[in-house]
C-alpha cells in the first residue's frame, strides 16, 4: 500500500513535466508549425476557400483554446489519424510498439548483463593486464559509431559479401526461429555499442565500492574474493547500476530503435518516427512525444520502488 501511495504521490508531482512538455510540442509542432491550408487546397484558391479551410483546420482559434483541445488528445491519446497512411494513430502505435520491444530488449537485457559482468571481471583484476584489455576494449567499442557497426555487421552476416546468414531487410515473424533469424544482428549491434559505455561505468562504480571499509575488512578476514565481489560489492552497487538501466529504457526504446528499424526496414515505433520526421506527420511525431514523456515519467516513478527493492534502508516519502 505503502509502495501504491509513493508512486501515485510521484505522478502527480510529474504533472508539471508533462504539462511543460505539450506545451513545448504544442508550440513548435502546433501552433507554429506547417500550415497545411495550401495542401488541401488546389491551384489560385479564393479568399472564402481559403477561410473555410482553416476553419475547419481550427487554426482561427484562439492560442489557449488549441492548447485545451491538444491536451484533450494527450489525455485521451487519441491523436486522429496520420496524414501520410490516413490510419489511426493509436492502431499505428498499437502494432509498432510491440515490434520494437522484440527488437531492442534481448540487445538490452545482453548488452547490459555482459557490461556488468565484465566491469566485475575488470574491478576484480583491477591494475592487471585483463582489466587495461576490457578497458581498451571499452574505448574502441565507444569510440565506434552506431551506423558504422550496423553497417560493418550486416556486410559480415547478412551480405553476400559476407556469411550470408540472416535477411538484410524487412521483419516476417511468424514463429520463434523466425524471430530468431531476424532478430541476430540488430542485438549484435546493440550489444557491441552499449557494453563500451556500460562497462566502464559499472566497473568505475564496483571499483568505488572495493574500496569501503567493510569490504577491506572483509578481504582481511580471508573471506573468498568472488562471494564478496558478488554478495557485497555488486549488491551495495546496485542503486546506480538501476538508475543506469532504468533511465536509459525511454530512450533505447525509441531512439536506439529508430537507426535499427529505418536501416533493416523493421516496421515498429523507430521506423514510423523516422518516416513521421521525413513526411512531417504531425499526428505521429505528437503520439510519439507523449509516449516518450509518459515513459520517463512511468520510469521516474518506479525508480525509488526498486531502490527500495534493494536497499530496504531506502524510505519512500
Amino acid at each position: 500500500m505503502e509502495t501504491l501511495r509513493y508512486c501515485i504521490r510521484k505522478l502527480i508531482y510529474s504533472l508539471p513535466l508533462l504539462l511543460g512538455v505539450t506545451l513545448i510540442s504544442f508550440v513548435l509542432m502546433v501552433y507554429f508549425g506547417p500550415d497545411k491550408t495550401y495542401d488541401l487546397l488546389g491551384r489560385n484558391p479564393t479568399i472564402e476557400e481559403i477561410n473555410e479551410i482553416r476553419h475547419q483546420l481550427g487554426y482561427d482559434k484562439s492560442f489557449i483554446v488549441r492548447y485545451v483541445e491538444y491536451l484533450h488528445q494527450v489525455i485521451t491519446f487519441d491523436f486522429g489519424y496520420s496524414d501520410s497512411s490516413g490510419e489511426k494513430v493509436t492502431s499505428i502505435l498499437g502494432k509498432t510498439i510491440p515490434v520494437s520491444l522484440a527488437l531492442v530488449l534481448p540487445g538490452f537485457i545482453l548488452g547490459h548483463l555482459i557490461s556488468i559482468v565484465l566491469g566485475l571481471f575488470a574491478a576484480q583484476h583491477r591494475g592487471t593486464l585483463i582489466d587495461k584489455i576490457v578497458m581498451s576494449s571499452s574505448v574502441v567499442g565507444m569510440s565506434i559509431s552506431y551506423l558504422i557497426v550496423i553497417i560493418a555487421l550486416q556486410l559480415i552476416f547478412c551480405s553476400s559479401y559476407g556469411l550470408n546468414l540472416f535477411p538484410v531487410y524487412g521483419w516476417e515473424v511468424n514463429s520463434f526461429s523466425d524471430y530468431l533469424y531476424y532478430i541476430t544482428v540488430p542485438t549484435m549491434c546493440s550489444v557491441f555499442v552499449s557494453v563500451g559505455y556500460s562497462t566502464r561505468f559499472y566497473r568505475a562504480i564496483i571499483v568505488e565500492e572495493t574500496t569501503r571499509d567493510h569490504i577491506r575488512t572483509a578481504k582481511a578476514f580471508g573471506h573468498n574474493p568472488t562471494v564478496i565481489l558478488l554478495k557485497h560489492v555488486l549488491k551495495n552497487a546496485m542503486i546506480p547500476i538501476i538508475t543506469r538501466i532504468v533511465f536509459s529504457i525511454p530512450f533505447v526504446v525509441i531512439g536506439g530503435s529508430l537507426l535499427l528499424e529505418s536501416y533493416f526496414g523493421i516496421p515498429g515505433i523507430g521506423l514510423i518516427t523516422y518516416d513521421a520526421i521525413t513526411t512531417g506527420d504531425l499526428p505521429v511525431l505528437k503520439a510519439v512525444i507523449v509516449l516518450i514523456t509518459v515513459l520517463f515519467i512511468g520510469v521516474v516513478s518506479v525508480v525509488d520502488v526498486l531502490y527500495k527493492m534493494v536497499d530496504p534502508r531506502i524510505s519512500l516519502k
